[in-house]
This record gives structure tokens, C-alpha cells and sequence, in this order.
């Protein structure tokens, strides 16, 4: 999730920047239940691990006011909400070299992109949540944004991390409501520091390898089978390209949903929720690499965003890729799918389910075109993903 990971500075008005604190992403049932224990932990329980605690957590998190300005000024071109109660959270890292213990990646031109995005819709009813992957490479239609010193671009079609490097998370909010034509509720942004602090504050997360890794940039020497990786090696972990996998970032994408898997499973496994000692490095990690819009901007904020999320099952926790192709003039770059990208994006602006897999459809919408005549029920189109009840190790 992180070329990946990353947060961002407020800039004069173009919202989170690459270049801030931001939030790892979370992908199971179980990671739901542990941001909402753990967060309603410290809500409820500030008796429990004290006041001047519970403070400095909350104060640790910051507001993204210059994107909430940004959209605020162009909220009559914004998609309106159809589904009262459903929440669709934008999930943004970048490759940032600035701030803490980031610049060790590489020279922090100024110019960073936001790698890793993900859409993430919950439904109203708080009983399935569909996280959606969209490449950084995806050619898309960025409209005029504000730029941090204060000047305004042309609207260009460009890549999709093309948004956040001229506009931050504000160009990045509205440049998905344009493609998708899906109301962004929340958003949360997360950097290299903040990924690492995580995964050290758990004492390291667990991942199989099929095979030996070696690779330089990544700075990465490990054995095949089971491995504990540390903040420094889960980073090129989920960031490694050309040594994991076939090289493309949809292979990456879904090692970095799996990272996120076993860091859920070792927040549980290890009795963090409930144990102070052990609960309050994970939630300051959390919170000091956070940047979210005002409304989440605070330990509350989150509690009330993720408390009706505990019991969603697993097997309705979804992950997937947009449906994407190479594009027609260059194969290093994405394309939409159509029409199955659109019958997506429909199904989620009205809180409608999908079904996936993890084997590619010949057609992700056959399904939906077999539907019984007459019978005015649409089956729900199948895409290529997993759900948070498989074993990533198995």
C-alpha cells in the first residue's frame, strides 16, 4: 500500500500534501473490530489509562482544513450522497520523503504522488465493506486544482497520482468523485514513518513467502516460509516491485491488502486491545501519523465512524481492484474497464452488493446480464478479489 504509504502536509489549500502524517490502511473484519475497540477503548475508558493520555492522542491527529476549504468551494459540482447512512472513506498514501525518518527513500523533490489509494465503502446497514484499489497508473480526467503556493492548474488528463502531486487531497477527493460519480464522506492519509512506527509497535507482523528475497532497493534479504518483518522491512515489503510478484502494481496492491491482514491478526492476537501497556504505542502510532478531514480529526471522530463496524462478518469484508486494462497508447499505463468499471461504481452509489474473486472474470458482468427476464433482480456482477476470511498464509 505504499509507494506507497504516505501522508501529507496542509498546504495553503490544496489539503493533505506527500509530504504529512497520515493513516495505515486496515482490511478485515478484524481490523475493523480493532479500530473501533481500540479507539472506543480510549474514548470510554480515559479513567482507565488517564486523562493527559487520552489528550495528547487526540491531539495528535491532524485536520486536513485546507481540503475541507477546497472541496467546500466546488461542492456544487460534487456527486450527491443517495443512501442515507452508507460512508465512502478515500484511503490515500504517497511516496513522501519529507518529514520524520522518510528521507532515507530518496530526495524529496516537492512534487510526490499519492501511490496507494483505496475507496472505501461502507454500507448503511454496517454488515459488508468494500475496499476498492485504485492504480496509481490509471489514466484519468484531473480537473483544475489549487496548488500549495497558492496557484491553479488546468484541468489534464493524466495519470491518477498526477492528482495528488499538483493538488493534494483535495485534487485527489474530487478527481475519484469525477471518475466514480461517488460521494467522498471522510478521507485519511498516511506516510513511511508512520507505517514503520506501526508495525514496531506490534513487535513485528508475520507474512509467508513462497520464495527467498533478495532485493537491493527494497533493501530486503529474506528466507522463504514464515517471516516476522519489522517497521524497516515491512515498508520495502509492500513497497518492492520488481523482485516480488510479476512487477505490476495490481500484484502489489494485493501483497499491501495482505500486509494489512496479518497486521490486523497480530493486533489480536496479542491482547493489545484490552492491555494499556500494549494498547497505547499502537493507537500513538496511529494517531501521530494521521491526517483526516475536521469531522475525524479527533479520537470521538473515528470512534463514531467505526463503533457499528465490529460485527461485520468477514466474509462480507471485500477487497478488489477496479477493473483495469493497459492503456491503448501505453502500455505502462491503465485503463477502465468498461462496462464493468461503471457497473462498480453504479452498484456502489446506491449500497448495492458485489461478489469477487480471486481468479480474473472472463466477464464480470455476466451475472448481471443473465438475470432472470422479468424478474427485476440484478445479481451482483463478480470482480477480481478476495474477502477477509481467507487465509493469506494458507
Amino acid at each position: 500500500m505504499f509507494d506507497d504509504t504516505v501522508g501529507g502536509v496542509l498546504g495553503p489549500g490544496a489539503g493533505a500534501s506527500a509530504s504529512g502524517p497520515g493513516l495505515v490502511r486496515r482490511r478485515r473484519r478484524r481490523w475493523v473490530r480493532w479500530v473501533g475497540a481500540g479507539v472506543g477503548v480510549v474514548v470510554v475508558g480515559a479513567a482507565g489509562i488517564g486523562w493527559g493520555v487520552y489528550a495528547k492522542l487526540d491531539s495528535n491527529i491532524t485536520p486536513d482544513n485546507a481540503a475541507a476549504a477546497e472541496l467546500a468551494r466546488y461542492e456544487k459540482e460534487r456527486p450527491t450522497a443517495l443512501v442515507k447512512g452508507a460512508q465512502n472513506i478515500l484511503l490515500i498514501g504517497s511516496d513522501s520523503r519529507s518529514g520524520d525518518g522518510n528521507a532515507e527513500y530518496g530526495r524529496d523533490s516537492g512534487t510526490e504522488r499519492s501511490d496507494t489509494t483505496i475507496l472505501l465503502h461502507l454500507a448503511a446497514d454496517r454488515r459488508s465493506a468494500t475496499a476498492v484499489s485504485l492504480p496509481r497508473d490509471l489514466m484519468v480526467d484531473v480537473p483544475g486544482c489549487l496548488r500549495p503556493d497558492g496557484t491553479r492548474t488546468e484541468p489534464m488528463f493524466a495519470m491518477f497520482n498526477y492528482a495528488f502531486q499538483v493538488g493534494g487531497s483535495g485534487c485527489t477527493i474530487r478527481t475519484v468523485e469525477k471518475l466514480t460519480n461517488v460521494r467522498i464522506d471522510h478521507h485519511m492519509v498516511v506516510d513511511f514513518h508512520g507505517f514503520k512506527d506501526m508495525v514496531d509497535a506490534v513487535d513485528g507482523v508475520d507474512v509467508c513467502l513462497k520464495a527467498p528475497i533478495r532485493d537491493k532497493a527494497a533493501k530486503l534479504r529474506l528466507p522463504a516460509g514464515r517471516v516476522t518483518l519489522d517497521g524497516e522491512q515491512a515498508l520495502g515489503y509492500v513497497r518492492a516491485r520488481k523482485s516480488l510478484g510479476n512487477g505490476s502494481d495490481t500484484d502489489r496492491m494485493d501483497r499491501q491488502q495482505g500486509f494489512l491482514g496479518a497486521l490486523v491478526n497480530k493486533v489480536q492476537s496479542d491482547d493489545v486491545l484490552f492491555n494499556p501497556v500494549k494498547l497505547y504505542p499502537v493507537l500513538d502510532a496511529a494517531t501521530s501519523s494521521l491526517t483526516t478531514d475536521p469531522e475525524l480529526a479527533n479520537l470521538r471522530g473515528l470512534y463514531e465512524l467505526v463503533r457499528g463496524l465490529r460485527n461485520i462478518p468477514t466474509e462480507h469484508v471485500q477487497f478488489l481492484t477496479v477493473p483495469r486494462e493497459s492503456y491503448i497508447y501505453n502500455a505502462n499505463r491503465d485503463q477502465l474497464v468498461e462496462p464493468e468499471a461503471e457497473k462498480l461504481f453504479a452498484r456502489l452509489r446506491v449500497d448495492a452488493t458485489v461478489a469477487v474473486t480471486r481468479q480474473v472474470p472472463q466477464d464480470s458482468v455476466a451475472n448481471s446480464r443473465n438475470a432472470a427476464p422479468g424478474s427485476g433482480v440484478s445479481p451482483a456482477p463478480t470482480f477480481r478479489g478476495n474477502t477477509a476470511a481467507e487465509d493469506t498464509c494458507g
